[in-house]
């Protein structure tokens, strides 16, 4: 950073790519603002982390700035706002990112709008969705489905007796851990494709399969659960493994690539990539079925 807060806008020495994103967070629909389990700072790093784990799904990239917009709804309390930074602030110092500057407004609602810029020497250090090839292995990093859980027992769908590990469950939701290093290891092994899973896998694979334009059939006994996700779903009365597929916001990596190298990496082999028209199938022992994940849809 040559400039950042302060003046009228930022100044960054650059190198030869530079890989973007952009993601905003609003209350009532990404968080409940106001919550007694959740405080400002639990928003702010919820908000950057959930940025910057995009960063993560494009491969060897590493973490350069951010850029938030705050849009402060009427009432918002000056500890509350610092809160929020301070929030954000930890997931820079945790990731490696620089908070260089943004805006602040006024707003209906509280809304954080996060621009995350990350750097990267070569092309060839960077993963998409679209390299997915037939006779890949499809695998993904550390446990699924606590953010759901998590989700669950905030919104009182599920009391924390249900579980002994409703307090990690919970955090995982409140505060994600972008996989930065593995998706830069995946890059350097030789991985294909690579996807961060915010909108749970049943819908992230679709993803992959559209990119790829390959089949993917994914082992539903294979999902690695989260500690107490099976106590969560049991209250909810769905299945443990098709909470873990649909859920949503774990902010894991799902790849692609060879058996060797995923494994190597620290993933767990969940499935297969396979030639035919893009879809994604789920099997287990009764057979083969389709899930669905979080949907974007406007209206």
């Amino acid at each position: 950073m040559v400039r950042g807060p302060g003046d009228d806008a930022a100044v960054v020495r650059t190198r030869p790519l530079c890989v973007t994103s952009v993601d905003a967070m609003i209350d009532g629909v990404h968080f409940r603002r106001g919550h007694p389990a959740v405080t400002s700072a639990d928003v702010g790093w919820r908000a950057l982390a959930g940025a910057t784990s995009d960063l993560a799904a494009m491969g060897n990239v590493e973490p350069g700035e951010a850029y938030v917009v705050l849009g402060a709804p009427e009432g918002l309390r000056e500890e509350e706002a610092l809160g929020l930074v301070r929030g954000m602030e930890a997931v820079a110092a945790h990731t490696g990112l620089t908070i260089v500057g943004g805006d602040v407004t006024c707003a209906p609602a509280l809304l954080l709008a996060v621009t995350v810029v990350g750097w990267a020497e070569r092309e060839e250090d960077l993963l998409g969705r679209d390299g997915a090839q037939p006779g890949d292995a499809v695998g993904v990093t550390g446990t699924l489905g606590a953010s759901g859980a998590g989700l669950a027992l905030l919104d009182g769908r599920v009391t924390s007796d249900a579980t002994p590990h409703a307090t990690a469950l919970v955090a995982r939701h409140l505060r994600p851990e972008p996989r930065l290093a593995t998706g830069a290891a995946l890059a350097r092994a030789g991985a294909r494709a690579l996807i961060d899973l915010s909108d749970g896998l049943a819908s992230d694979a679709h993803h992959l399969a559209a990119a790829s334009g390959a089949a993917i059939t994914i082992d539903l006994e294979a999902l690695p659960l989260a500690p107490g996700v099976a106590d969560v779903a049991a209250v909810l009365g769905v299945e443990p493994l098709e909470l873990a597929a649909t859920a949503g916001e774990d902010y894991e990596l799902c790849a692609c690539g060879s058996a060797a190298v995923l494994a190597a990496c620290g993933l767990t082999l969940v499935g297969r990539v396979e030639a035919g028209p893009a879809r994604v199938r789920f099997r287990d022992a009764r057979g083969s079925r389709e899930l669905t994940g979080y949907e974007h849809r406007l209206g």
